[in-house]
């Protein structure tokens, strides 16, 4: 378990996250960025304003405890930074791509990862991307299939998705073929479905 004490961030330690000063002023930071910036953009819902920290920030948060404990992360489809950003901030020891095909977000995510020395936007699309990691993200990406399929075509051997479930997800029916699952839910973000860990079979 990492161990909270940033100031405004309790839920955080139910979460089994640990913030030190540093990053919950860097997740402030971000927070207040993502509401200036992201949403007029549109890459944020404007209802979600006033739920930003619990809706986004947190729930990203959340798969903090299943990062790998050492080497790489991509991010598909990064978006504006959720859950890339987040997640390095907690994990500095950690490198994470950002992958981001749209110029406009890509653009957002240099300004939103600035200052952060373990990531790397990459702005092009992810076929481009010339390495392994050891875990990719894919929150509001895609359906679950067609994450896994892009996940799979840069994780090493033994690496793994970590997906956001919606609500709905089915881990009867829309669970992969040839994919093992680990299914977490999150009792302290009550409207969040599970995260599903993925690992070829």
């Amino acid at each position: 378990m990492f161990h909270v004490k940033h100031e405004g961030w309790d839920l955080a330690a139910r979460l089994d996250v640990e913030l030190d000063e540093e990053a919950g002023e860097q997740l402030d930071r971000y927070e207040r960025l993502l509401v200036e910036r992201a949403m007029p953009m549109g890459m944020i819902a404007r209802a979600d304003a006033p739920r930003v920290r619990e809706r986004h920030v947190l729930d990203c948060l959340r798969a903090a405890p299943f990062l790998p404990d050492a080497g790489s992360v991509c991010d598909l489809g990064a978006g504006a930074g959720l859950p890339g950003v987040v997640l390095a901030i907690v994990r500095p020891d950690l490198r994470f791509v950002l992958v981001e095909v749209r110029r406009n977000r890509a653009a957002f995510l240099e300004v939103a990862s600035s200052g952060l020395g373990n990531v790397i936007v990459h702005a092009r699309r992810l076929e481009t991307l010339r390495e392994r990691v050891d875990a990719c993200t894919a929150r509001a990406f895609a359906p679950s299939a067609q994450s896994w399929a892009a996940a799979a075509s840069v994780l090493g051997p033994a690496g793994y998705l970590i997906y956001w479930a919606g609500a709905s997800y089915d881990r009867t029916t829309d669970l992969p073929d040839g994919v093992s699952g680990r299914h977490f839910t999150t009792p302290a973000l009550a409207r969040s479905g599970p995260l599903v860990i993925m690992a070829r079979q």
